[in-house]
């Protein structure tokens, strides 16, 4: 399939083009550093931002997080998530 954008660059507003399964895990960075977050199964997610600080969100199935996390803990994530790039 052609790609009819592909000479041009790629900002913040460009649709993700890659994904991948997240295991949260306490203290540890993403593979990736996500644009978004997909939400699969309801529940809650604990994420951490690039100062360290960790909240807890609660979260629907279907929802569509726009904060680049650099981790997904364990303790206080009960929600499945992907992450976007």
């Amino acid at each position: 399939m052609a790609d009819l954008y592909a000479s041009h660059a790629r900002g913040l507003q460009s649709p993700a083009t890659q994904h991948f399964a997240i295991t949260p895990a306490n203290g540890a960075n993403l593979p990736n550093r996500p644009r978004v977050l997909k939400v699969l199964t309801a529940g809650t997610v604990a994420l951490r931002d690039s100062a360290g600080v960790v909240l807890i969100y609660p979260v629907q199935a279907g929802e569509l997080l726009q904060f680049s996390a650099m981790g997904v803990e364990a303790t206080g994530t009960t929600a499945t998530v992907v992450g976007w790039l």
